[in-house]
C-alpha cells in the first residue's frame, strides 16, 4: 500500500480500487494497515489503526487513518463539523457545464456537491467524456456517484448506478479521492495532501478522442 504520510498520530494512504475499507472479510484496508504502517508509541495507541472515513470498494485515493484513540475522536469530530475537506477527480459520460452545484437529496437527506470541469473530449462510444473535479459539501453514502448519475453525467465504470454502456470491462470505476485537508489532531496545523489521478483517466479519454477522430476521418 502506498503510504503518503505517517507520524505517531495519523497516516494517509492511497487506497487501491477493488478493496473494501473495512468489513468481515480478511482482505480489507483496515487489516492491511497492520502490515503497512507502524503502531504508534503513544499511551493511547490503537491496537489496530482505524480508517476514519470510507471510500467505496471501487473508488481509489486518499484515506485518512487514526493511530491513537484521541486522534480517532478528534478526526471524527472534524468530520462531524465539516472541517475535513475532500476533492475527487472523475471521468463522467457527457459534456458537463463549466462548474455548478448539485443539490439532490440522498436517502431523503440533504446532499450537496460542487463540481468544476477540467476538460471534455469527443468520444465515439459515449459522444463526450468529461474530466471533472468533485467536492462533496455533505458526506452521504455514494453521494458523488448518485449525484453524477441523477444529473445525467454518470461516472464511467459505475456498476452500481448503471447502464451497461457505462461499463468498460476490466477498467473499473473512474473515481478517485485526490485531495484531503484537515487539522492535525495534535499540532493543530492545517495539512493538505494531494495525489495525481490515475493514469487510466487520461488514457481512456485519449483513446476515445483518437477513435472518434479516426471514425470522422473515415467518413
Amino acid at each position: 500500500m502506498d503510504v503518503i504520510y505517517e507520524d505517531e498520530y495519523i497516516a494517509v494512504v492511497n487506497k487501491p480500487p477493488g478493496i473494501n475499507v473495512s468489513g468481515n472479510e480478511f482482505g480489507t484496508i483496515e487489516n492491511a494497515l497492520l502490515f503497512n504502517i507502524k503502531r504508534s508509541k503513544k499511551k493511547d495507541a490503537l491496537i489496530k489503526p482505524k480508517p476514519v472515513h470510507r471510500l467505496d470498494n471501487q473508488t481509489s485515493g486518499l484515506l485518512l487513518i487514526a493511530k491513537t484513540r484521541n486522534t480517532q475522536v478528534n478526526l471524527g469530530d472534524q468530520f462531524e463539523k465539516k472541517q475535513v475537506r475532500k476533492k475527487y477527480t472523475a471521468v463522467v459520460i457527457g459534456k458537463t457545464p463549466i462548474e455548478g452545484e448539485i443539490n439532490i437529496p440522498v436517502n431523503d437527506k440533504k446532499a450537496c456537491t460542487s463540481f468544476k470541469l477540467i476538460m471534455t473530449e469527443a468520444s465515439l462510444k459515449f459522444e463526450h467524456l468529461s474530466l471533472i473535479e468533485l467536492i462533496p459539501i455533505t458526506g452521504r453514502t455514494h453521494q458523488l456517484r448518485i449525484h453524477c448519475y441523477k444529473t445525467d453525467f454518470p461516472v464511467l465504470g459505475d456498476n452500481l448506478y448503471k447502464n451497461e454502456n457505462f461499463i468498460l470491462k476490466g477498467k473499473g470505476l473512474f473515481l478517485c479521492s485526490t485531495q484531503i485537508e484537515f487539522l492535525h489532531p495534535n499540532t493543530k496545523e492545517e495539512l493538505v495532501f494531494k495525489i495525481p489521478y490515475p493514469t487510466k483517466f487520461d488514457k481512456i479519454i485519449e483513446r476515445e478522442k483518437r477513435r472518434y477522430g479516426l471514425n470522422f476521418y473515415n467518413y
